[in-house]
């Protein structure tokens, strides 16, 4: 059994996050080995003068994001999986497979989805006040054209609060700032399938947005199933798999963490790539945000991620972190493609996120998005009790199975007539499955949920309304 040498700060609070983030570096720095046992909860909140209940939530969230296996008699280890690991790294050319079958439907590019956040809440005031800050301080030489991976200042701000927030493993100079997850996602697609066409799995029902964004970047795409477990890895097929692990998109179901190990397993096994987009995953309501794959795996997994959902999509600002050949590999392509981000609002959200704002502006929405989401799952409940709500932990969106004899594009338009924000899901799918639509609620009060909830029950069962 390892002896532990963990370092707490009482002073600072969040001692589950603490040891977590302790036991974690010590596993990827190699001080824990693959298949260590760990002391028993009880055994470590002693050593530490903690409650058990901080140990087992430290041990819990570890367990979610693949780091630590648990099971009853055996006690908690280290992930034996991790022993298996060959020290390569993605390689920026793929094996061709023969085709497989493509998604199919695309759908509307533009305008207010079920995922948008709630625009009016953009923190103004803060933001000018980065922009005025990195007005009046950015020497002249900073406006010319610049390192088409980002300016450094954001890339190491962001370096910080992905490894903070997220768990991510990453260096600043791994970063490219990019347009967003959509043009991220694009270069990385690019670079891996220059050679020879790419077979990408991806998530069944997925994002129809994406699916002609996948197709132009070269990709031949193959759907892979989704459960209550989140993807069903052992249906896995391609070269690259394309995930949403953090909160599956449209279904909102969070990856086991057997599937995170199988999915490991299955990137080392075949020398393959994970593209994870963690689209939403600062807005986690009931318990803490589960680390992202790519610390568990950076030299697999290529994270993206952007301000989209956290503070507008209209910035256009994301990220990818990725190993460090393919990194560079994205940022030449970034150059070649149109020379860079604009500079001004990279410094202005470097400028945010050092100040704090950022966090602050997260805190403050975290709490309203809650607030609506539950009046939204509490109206249902009452007068739509036979729609199952599923998804809510996390994200700004629920998703609805529909009872029986509903019609799946009837029940969206009624929701959209009723003042709700409605996707059906039929498009979004590979194959065939139960009608659901997905139903933001960052932009619905609270106080207008039940309103238009009852809406949407009175236009289904046929009544006319005013």
């Amino acid at each position: 059994m390892a002896d532990l040498h963990i370092q707490i700060n009482r002073d600072k609070g969040g001692l589950a996050g603490q040891i977590a983030a302790e036991l974690r570096e010590s596993i990827r720095g190699g001080r824990l080995t693959p298949g260590t046992r760990l002391p028993a909860t009880r055994d470590l909140a002693a050593d530490l003068q903690v409650s058990r209940g901080v140990v087992v939530e430290a041990y819990e969230q570890l367990v979610a994001e693949g780091f630590l296996v648990s099971k009853v008699g055996v006690g908690t280890r280290v992930t034996p999986k991790a022993a298996a690991r060959p020290a390569s790294r993605p390689k920026t050319s793929a094996r061709h497979r023969p085709a497989g079958s493509d998604a199919s439907a695309s759908g509307p590019y533009y305008g207010h989805r079920p995922t948008s956040p709630d625009l009016g809440h953009f923190p103004r005031e803060r933001w000018l006040a980065s922009v005025r800050h990195v007005l009046a301080t950015v020497p002249s030489e900073a406006l010319d054209y610049g390192d088409p991976g980002g300016v450094p200042e954001l890339r190491e701000e962001l370096a910080g609060y992905l490894r903070r927030v997220r768990a991510a493993d990453v260096r600043p100079e791994h970063l490219v700032i990019v347009g967003g997850v959509a043009q991220g996602l694009s270069l990385v697609l690019h670079v891996l399938g220059r050679r020879r066409p790419l077979r990408l799995a991806v998530e069944d029902p997925t994002s129809n947005r994406q699916v002609p964004l996948l197709r132009r970047a070269g990709a031949r795409l193959v759907p892979v199933p989704v459960d209550e477990e989140g993807l069903d890895v052992g249906r896995l097929g391609g070269d690259a798999a394309l995930v949403t692990p953090a909160h599956q998109y449209p279904t909102g179901v969070v990856l086991s963490p057997p599937r995170r190990a199988a999915l490991m397993e299955w990137a080392y096994a075949g020398d393959r790539a994970i593209l994870e987009d963690d689209y939403d995953a600062e807005f986690r309501f009931d318990r803490d945000p589960v680390g992202c794959l790519q610390g568990l795996a950076p030299d697999r997994v290529i994270l993206s991620g952007s301000v989209s959902k956290s503070l507008a999509p209209g910035l256009r600002l994301g990220w990818v972190a990725a190993p460090p050949d393919l990194a560079e590999a994205v940022r030449r392509a970034r150059g070649e493609l149109d020379l860079g981000s604009p500079v001004i609002d990279q410094y202005a959200l470097a400028h945010f996120l050092r100040t704090g704002g950022y966090d602050k502006h997260l805190r403050r929405m975290r709490r309203e998005y809650r607030r609506r989401r539950d009046a939204l799952v509490g109206a249902l409940a009452e007068e739509l009790p036979d729609v199952r709500v599923k998804g809510i932990e996390a994200g700004l969106h629920v998703y609805l199975e529909l009872p029986d004899g509903w019609d799946e594009l009837r029940a969206a338009r009624a929701a959209k007539l009723a003042g709700l924000s409605v996707e059906p899901v039929g498009p979004m799918r590979g194959a065939p499955g139960p009608p659901a639509v997905v139903a933001g609620f960052a932009r619905l009060p609270a106080h207008k949920a039940f309103e238009a909830v009852r809406g949407l029950k009175v236009r289904m069962s046929g009544q006319n309304v005013d």
